[in-house]
């Protein structure tokens, strides 16, 4: 299935679990909205982090462009997804981002990141479902 921008717009859950090289886990339970704006959609993640034996409340925000750019806040370029799935990535100096969307199962769908470098060493797989009501 190719996917565009109209179709993420509006509230989803997502649930994050993030498996570190060390051996060590999160959690990430919350929402992600993707709100209609001028050329594209500002999308939103609020929830919370279960990480190192806490629990934090947790958002964060990204643009996305419509024919699905993703942009940091600040204006930055992040990666394009593909609007089958597939692989993106993005160089973060000095760790490289890679990232696979599988959309196969839509709405719901998963993205799938592998994060390594001499700083970051991570695997982490996000599920998206729509919130009904």
């Amino acid at each position: 299935m190719a996917v565009n921008l109209a179709d993420f717009i509006g509230c989803w859950r997502v649930e994050r679990e993030i498996a570190h090289g060390d051996g060590s886990r999160g959690r990430f339970t919350g929402t992600a909205e993707w709100v209609p704006g001028d050329e594209g959609a500002d999308y939103v993640e609020r929830g919370v982090l279960e990480v190192g034996g806490g629990a934090f409340q947790a958002e964060r925000s990204y643009r996305w462009g419509p024919g699905l750019d993703v942009y940091f806040e600040d204006g930055r370029f992040f990666h394009a997804v593909p609007p089958e799935g597939g692989e993106a990535a993005h160089w973060c100096d000095p760790d490289q981002y890679d990232v696979t969307y599988d959309f196969t199962r839509w709405p719901e769908w998963t993205a799938r990141w592998q994060v390594r470098g001499p700083r970051k060493d991570y695997v982490m797989t996000s599920r998206y479902a729509p919130l009904v009501g």
